[in-house]
């Protein structure tokens, strides 16, 4: 492997890598979805309940205890809770990913000193089995939706096309976060606490309409307000992306995906000094 152009920050090489790579990234996504429940009696099956488990929590508490409606949508409690686990579900893919990416350089040594290895595939099969449980998250909130409500609307099916820009957020920053943990070891703590903060600043529990006129663009700053925002239309309520802001999105999280990308190229050379 030419080590120049292992290190080269454009598009196609990391097109390239992945294509040549991609018997190992399937295999590393594989072991890092099983290995998260390796010596637990039900395996794999806690990637469906835990989602089930939290879905009938929201459900009793917005709809028993808080009795909560959503602003703009029908009396139905239970579309309350279905409304909110769709907020979490786009941020949960954001977030986890943002958690553990500070530590996937640090956190796979052996890979930086002792083997020919591609890192910048780490975030990608990172993101890849945080998706996963996206995907049951999705299933889950499905046969919901369908025992409540009958077929979601038709618009459901551009979902992808929503989940695009997140997705190339998500894989630009995490490998800025990627390489910024290996030279700064208190990223990993500042992500923690950010993505808190970040989860109450989202519309997740709240639409943005039901904030004062003044607050609306500070919150159309967050890039997850647009994604959590067209998630719901798509999902719940039938109406469709509003393509003026997706493609403006769609340009803006791929020119931050290049450069996160660029900046883990750039830097990654001194990674085995560091280590």
């Amino acid at each position: 492997m030419n080590p120049h152009a292992s290190r080269s920050i454009a598009p196609s090489a990391l097109m390239r890598t992945l294509f040549a790579n991609r018997e190992l990234m399937s295999s590393m996504i594989r072991r890092e979805i099983i290995g998260r429940y390796r010596g637990s009696v039900m395996g794999l099956m806690w990637s469906f309940f835990n989602p089930v488990l939290m879905l009938s929590v929201y459900t009793f508490v917005f709809s028993v205890v808080f009795k909560a409606r959503w602003q703009g949508g029908s009396d139905s409690k239970t579309e309350f809770a279905l409304i909110v686990f769709v907020g979490l579900m786009m941020f949960n893919l954001f977030a986890e990913s943002m958690n553990r990416a500070p530590s996937l350089i640090v956190g796979n040594i052996n890979y930086v000193k002792k083997v020919i290895f591609p890192l910048e595939l780490l975030p990608v099969i990172s993101f890849c089995s945080t998706a996963f449980h996206f995907l049951i998250s999705l299933l889950v909130w499905l046969i919901f939706f369908c025992v409540f409500f009958g077929i979601p609307p038709q618009t459901i099916v551009f979902l992808p096309l929503v989940v695009i820009p997140l997705a190339l957020n998500t894989l630009g920053l995490s490998w800025l976060l990627a390489s910024l943990g290996v030279y700064v070891r208190d990223v990993t703590q500042f992500i923690s606490i950010l993505m808190t903060i970040l989860m109450f600043l989202s519309p997740i529990f709240y639409p943005i309409a039901s904030l004062p006129e003044q607050y609306h663009l500070l919150m159309n700053i967050n890039p997850l307000t647009f994604i959590v925002e067209q998630a719901r239309d798509v999902m719940i309520f039938g109406r469709p992306i509003n393509w003026t802001s997706w493609l403006i999105q769609f340009l803006l999280s791929s020119l931050i995906a290049w450069l996160g990308f660029a900046w883990f190229q750039k830097t990654r050379k001194g990674f085995a000094d560091v280590l």
